[in-house]
This record gives C-alpha cells, structure tokens and sequence, in this order.
C-alpha cells in the first residue's frame, strides 16, 4: 500500500446553505477541492441519527442516516420543495455554528412537506429500497413514530404495550401511525439514495472515504427497543449496567457513557449475526470503516445502572479475536482501522495483531508528562508502516489548542523534539503536522482544525460533557486556494499526494 493522507470532517461541518453540512454541492466541491489538495482519504464521523446531546456516537439507530444530511436543495431540484420555502427557514445566523434547536424546528417541517408531495409510495425505486432494508427499517420507523407520538420520550417511559413491543399494540401503531411511518421510510430513503450517489462521485475522483462506527448503540434506540435480548436489560427494559472508562488522567471520575452493554454469550451463540449485519451494512456505505473503542472487543469496562459516576466501575472480558474471525469468515475481508487508543494492556495490542487492522498513533499523547508509560508509543520515530497517524482526533483539543493548554514543560520537550526553538507557537502546529506526515505510517489523517491553525473554540468534542459539542462548521471562503495549495505541497514533500 502507498503512503497517502486525508482529511478528517465531518459531513456536518461543511460549508452548506442552511445550518447544516450536508450531501448538497458543497460536499461535491469538498471532494474536488480534496483531490487537488492532494488527498486520498476523507474522514467522516459516523453518520447515523443523533439522539440526546446532537452526538454521532448517540444514535437513535445503528443501521439508520441522519435526515439533517438530506441535501435540501436536491429536493428543490425534484419539485418538492421552492427556493423561497428553504430560504425562508430560520437556522439561525452564525454560519460557523449548528444551532441544532434551530435546525430541529424549521428541517423537519420542510422534510414533511417534501414527503408529502413526493408520492413516494408510488416510486419502485423507493419501493425496493424498503424491501432490501426492511429487516432494519421497519423497526427503525416505527419506533421514530411512536416516539414522536409520545413526545419524544425515551422508548423506557412508553405506554407498556408498545415498549415492550406486544403484538397487539405494534399493529395498532402501524395502523394508526401508517403516514408517519412512510415518513420515516421516505427520509431513509432519501438519505441512502444521495449518500451513495456522493460516495461514488468520491470513488471516481480517487477519494476514498473513511467512516466511523461507534462500538455501542444508544439505550433511546430502535435497536435496544426491538432487540433487547442483544443486550444486558433486565425484565423491565433497564440496563444492569452501563459503558463508560474508568478514571485516569484526563478524569478523576472517569468517563460516564451509558450505553446498554451487550449480551456477548447471546452474540456467541447466534454466530456473531447481529455484528455480521451490522458491519455488513458498514461495509457497503463506506471504503474504509473505524471501528471506535476497539478495546472494548477485549475488555470493556461495567458500570452499575444509576452511577453518577464512573469509578465503581469494572472490567469484563469481551468476544475477543472470535468475532473478527467469524467476521472474515462470512463476509471476507475489508479495510478496518482499530481505534486503540485510551488504557492500552498487552491483550489489547494483541487483539489488534490477531486482527490484522492498522491501530492509531495520536501525536497530542506523545508529550503527556502524566502518560510516561505510553507517551513513547505515540512519538513519530516509533511509528510503524502499519498504522494511522493523527494529529488529533474528534475528541482531542486542536493541535494550537493543546499548545495553548500543556504545561511549559511538556511545551518544551515538544520543541525538543521537533529541535525547533525558533517558530512562533502559533505558527507551531506547521511543523507538527509535518511530523505526522514524515513518519513510517502509510496513512496520516488531519483534522481540518489543525490544518487552519484553529484554537479551541472550533473545538469538536470534549468528552462528558454535553451542550457546545459537534457544532463547528467551515465558512463558504474558508477553503482557500492558498490551503489547499499548502496542503498539496505537504503532502508531495512527504511522498502522500
């Protein structure tokens, strides 16, 4: 495999018409300006629709496409919806933020008013779509129906009937729901159909795309609600216990997810299918997919139900190298990166061995003062050919951001490295991301952030936390052709382009 690099952005950070990036021009623009910049790979996070706190990694489904990406304008295009409708949409007034609020009261109404004139049910196309993909969309629609019926409400706190999914009440909703339903279906629908009609305009400009997906489901999702028997609920529909890290570093609590754990002895015996499914479904929407918390596959970590922290938590042994050789085994192989990062044990790098992936090496954790154990691993020198080497990732500060928060002494051993006391710190993340690009590592990713020179408040997640999260966007000028031009150089310099 050559050296090459890409670009980590999230679909929803594009530069797009109204409050949202999305599958409209701009991402097609995206892809060429990537390709003159030299890039091969684009990074995305998941894709999947956000529940509670707007995050990629809540999701109402696994299998289900985010309607905020549906490109508006494409719908414009088909007759469904008028320029002036869109135009006349309140998504708020700063283009380098998401008002998410905002983006929930004046998308769906127009979302509605496209299906409504759609005479979807009609369209064999749609028709075929909802045949290939009922084993996930039925369940899926449905429980955004009922959902919406009740409010909004988590699926725990529904009528007892339909949360715990008796025959009687599923037909009631279907009937009585029928048009919301063939809603959620249309938006499905919609979402895949300009998807992948964007993923093959990516292949045939030789940019291959990178998706993430994240190792738990949401407890408010149609998986936990249709299928409990994957996970540890117990009778009344409530979990046992709960994902989460347990503390170190960067958390005296540790981190607090929530999600539902799953029933791996039930997994085990059903052959892996669920998995089988799911991955298969990921296989085919992107090139290249990240499996995020791959540590989780050796040991994840339980925390009791009701925690208000992670600390009385504990470690439990997970599938193991089964599920990935069951995997191969059915359905071939695929390019998958293992996200390793976090409390790394010699289970851990040897699960990653036994399967094959390339694992990450984030250069922000080489000069932790507090890591002195593992520091080293994540130092440019000790990269190996196969891995994926960033800067930073979603969850990480900017590249100026950390430069900005570490201590002068981890600031120094930064300028140590790099023998470099000369550059201005602000102009310090250049000669880092050269670091990156230098380095064994056949693939280098960097977040945009980096790239710009951007600080933390274009920051994209800080775990644990909720509320200022998943909202940066690009400006429409921010894509420059003097970035692109620097971009282009670095990675020829480097042997990437």
């Amino acid at each position: 495999m050559r050296r090459a690099a890409g670009i980590l952005l999230p679909v929803f950070s594009l530069p797009s018409k109204y409050g949202i990036g999305c599958f409209s021009q701009s991402a097609y623009d995206f892809i060429d300006w990537l390709r003159k910049a030299g890039q091969t790979y684009w990074q995305i996070l998941p894709l999947c629709p956000t529940s509670y706190g707007d995050s990629p990694y809540q999701s109402f489904s696994t299998f289900a496409g985010n309607p905020y990406f549906i490109s508006l304008e494409a719908l414009v295009e088909e007759g469904v919806l008028t320029e002036e409708e869109c135009d006349a949409a309140d998504f708020g007034e700063d283009g380098s933020r998401i008002d998410y609020e905002k983006l929930y009261h004046a998308r769906y109404p127009l979302l509605r008013r496209a299906y409504e004139r759609s005479a979807i049910a009609e369209d064999p196309a749609y028709q075929g779509f909802v045949a290939e993909n009922r084993w996930w969309l039925e369940d899926y629609a449905l429980f955004m129906a009922v959902k919406d019926r009740f409010g909004g409400a988590p699926w725990t706190e529904w009528a007892e009937d339909i949360r715990f999914c008796w025959g009687n009440a599923l037909d009631y909703y279907r009937r009585e729901l029928y048009f919301d339903i063939e809603f959620q279906q249309y938006l499905q629908f919609k979402f895949f159909q300009q998807w992948h009609a964007l993923k093959a305009y990516a292949g045939r400009q030789g940019i291959r795309i990178i998706g993430d997906i994240p190792i738990y489901v949401a407890m408010d999702s149609a998986d936990a609600w249709a299928r409990p028997e994957l996970f540890q609920l117990d009778e009344g529909g409530l979990p046992s216990a709960v994902a989460g890290c347990p503390p170190d570093g960067f958390s005296a609590t540790g981190q607090l997810w929530g999600n539902p754990l799953y029933r791996w002895d039930y997994h085990r015996e059903t052959g892996y299918a669920w998995w089988l499914s799911r991955l298969s479904h990921c296989f085919r929407l992107y090139d290249v997919t990240r499996i995020d918390h791959f540590r989780g596959f050796d040991e994840y970590y339980a925390v009791p139900y009701g925690s208000d922290t992670a600390i009385g938590g504990h470690w439990e042994k997970g599938p193991g190298a089964a599920l990935f050789r069951r995997v191969e085994e059915a359905l071939g192989w695929h390019e998958v990166i293992a996200e390793d990062l976090g409390y790394v044990t010699d289970s851990v790098r040897q699960l990653v061995r036994d399967s094959g992936f390339p694992g990450m090496k984030v250069l922000e954790f080489a000069f932790d003062a507090r890591d002195t154990g593992s520091a080293s691993d994540y130092l440019p020198h000790n990269y190996s050919e196969d891995c994926v080497a960033y800067t930073g990732t979603h969850d990480n500060e900017t590249l100026t951001g950390w430069l900005r928060s570490i201590t002068p002494r981890e600031r120094q051993a930064v300028r140590d490295y790099l023998c470099d006391s000369r550059t201005p710190q602000r102009e310090l993340y250049r000669p880092l991301i050269a670091l990156v690009m230098r380095s064994a590592a056949r693939i280098c990713i960097i977040p945009m952030q980096d790239y710009m020179g951007l600080d933390d408040r274009c920051r994209m997640n800080r775990p644990s936390t909720v509320g200022p999260n998943w909202r940066w966007r690009l400006r429409p000028d921010d894509l420059t052709p003097a970035l692109q031009e620097e971009i282009r150089r670095t990675a020829v310099r480097y042997g990437r382009a």
